[in-house]
């Protein structure tokens, strides 16, 4: 969806979306929009719609998991980074980009199964039958893209013995406990939560943590297992009373593998490119996952938009040039989830970056 946008905002009319699901539902959990990736929802005409919903946090705030200690706190006023920061649940952020994106261009229950390419032509097929073709396909299919799996080959992920429960509930469960008014992080020993509301009226809780589990749990990222929340809450047993209050008013939650991948060594071949996660999964210790895919579809569209004549290929090239070392570098800190964990740390790279502005040949 916002690589839909993005490319419309450049200029380009003739967009089809393929999606393989049969329906828009409100499935997933929070998600945190930085002042980075703001700055293109911005650009696409959704910023304001997502304000009206979501919340906004006045820092980031990290503490200490047993004893409540703040270690580090980022204080996000708009004006730091000149783009707001907000948290939401992903179904708002989806709704305010199908807003923009014309609903006839959107074709349901489209699994992928092939992709042939001739000359300057790439033909798509599906499982239901149908073919198409295009100029350009871009696969923003995710951790589990059939788009790099067909094109490049398939990639097997990398187990690191963690998992992550999740969950989403009424913010009334908590009988009146106020979470407070910051993102915040407690960090554990070998362990992690993080808790934020997603709605502007503080109604809705979110969490999400990083837990040390044996590597033959799972195989395979999956969003809808669910978890044992009688576990959950053993795992952050000993820490602070103000996390094992969330946990205790949470009614149930879901569980799934973290799994990694290398860095690809290519994001294209031809005229098929991919953008986000089907080529840079990351962990979700930063919230930069979404944040760099909607990134990366700003510096898509720009790079398409100032190529010359029908020069699709070189424009690829470019666009893999300026956002691999940028994504490359999240990538690496993310996995090591030291990110904001102590001691003072630039922020402006990462939240300052405007996909809009940033030098395309840099």
């Amino acid at each position: 969806m916002a690589v839909a946008g993005t490319l419309r905002r450049a200029g380009f009319e003739n967009i089809r979306i393929f999606e393989q699901a049969s329906r828009f539902a409100r499935i997933g959990a929070g998600i945190q929009m930085m002042p980075n990736s703001m700055k293109v929802l911005r650009g696409i005409g959704v910023e304001e719609r997502l304000r009206a919903v979501a919340f906004a946090p006045y820092s980031h705030l990290n503490r200490d998991g047993y004893t409540g200690q703040v270690t580090i706190e980022l204080p996000m006023p708009e004006s730091l980074y000149g783009a707001p920061y907000l948290c939401m649940h992903r179904a708002d952020l989806h709704d305010a980009l199908a807003s923009v994106v014309p609903q006839e261009i959107v074709h349901l229950n489209k699994k992928l199964t092939g992709i042939e390419q001739a000359g300057k032509r790439v033909a798509i097929s599906f499982a239901d039958g149908t073919e198409e073709t295009a100029d350009l396909v871009i696969g923003a299919d995710g951790v589990h893209s059939a788009v790099r799996d067909i094109v490049l080959g398939p990639e097997s992920p990398i187990n690191r013995g963690r998992v992550a429960y999740r969950a989403v509930f009424p913010a009334s469960l908590m009988n009146g406990k106020d979470i407070g008014a910051s993102r915040t992080k407690w960090w554990g020993k070998d362990r992690h939560i993080v808790i934020y509301y997603t709605k502007a009226d503080r109604s809705e809780i979110y969490f999400v943590t990083s837990v040390p589990e044996p590597v033959e749990w799972m195989t395979r990222e999956s969003w809808s297992a669910k978890g044992d929340v009688r576990e959950l809450r053993e795992a952050y047993k000993d820490f602070h009373e103000d996390v094992r209050a969330v946990l205790d008013a949470c009614p149930d939650c879901h569980k799934w593998a973290i799994l990694e991948r290398e860095p690809l060594p290519t994001w294209s071949k031809g005229r098929v490119v991919l953008l986000g996660d089907s080529c840079h999964p990351m962990t979700p210790y930063m919230a930069q996952g979404a944040a760099t895919s909607i990134e990366d579809a700003a510096i898509l569209a720009r790079c398409l938009e100032a190529a010359e004549g029908d020069a699709v290929e070189p424009a690829l090239e470019r666009y893999e040039a300026h956002r691999k070392p940028r994504t490359s570098r999240v990538q690496a800190i993310s996995s090591a989830n030291t990110w904001m964990q102590k001691g003072e740390q630039d922020t402006s790279w990462l939240y300052g970056y405007d996909a809009w502005n940033a030098d395309l040949d840099s």
